[in-house]
């Protein structure tokens, strides 16, 4: 099984960084942006990004006087290769219990 770092976890126990990371992923977005979005202040807001970004879970790059963060999925993959097991699990689970589904007589509510 794939080895995670504690320290990823930790970051992304943060409900605030996983909220930042939602919304960079519909698009990039400068740290005003987030701050309305978060309905948080610009500090607070810019203290979570420095962590994102040190953990390389975000780039930002100046646009003219603003800075317009993005998501840096890369760093993602190793979440995803912790979760692969898990979501097998899932998976299997979730197969076995549509066959049984199948299998079952439907009623006539279900077809009008």
């Amino acid at each position: 099984m794939a080895s995670l770092s504690s320290e990823l976890l930790a970051i992304l126990a943060e409900p605030t960084r996983r909220r930042i990371l939602d919304l960079l992923l519909e698009a990039p977005r400068a740290v005003g942006e987030l701050s309305a979005a978060l309905e948080a202040t610009q500090p607070t807001t810019s203290k979570h990004l420095r962590v994102l970004r040190e953990a390389g879970l975000v780039h930002v790059h100046p646009d003219a006087q603003r800075r317009v963060y993005a998501l840096r999925p890369e760093r993602l993959v190793e979440l995803d290769a912790w979760l692969a097991p898990y979501r097998r699990l899932w998976e299997a689970r979730l197969d076995a219990l549509e066959s049984f589904l199948d299998q079952q007589p439907r009623t006539s509510e279900e077809h009008p």
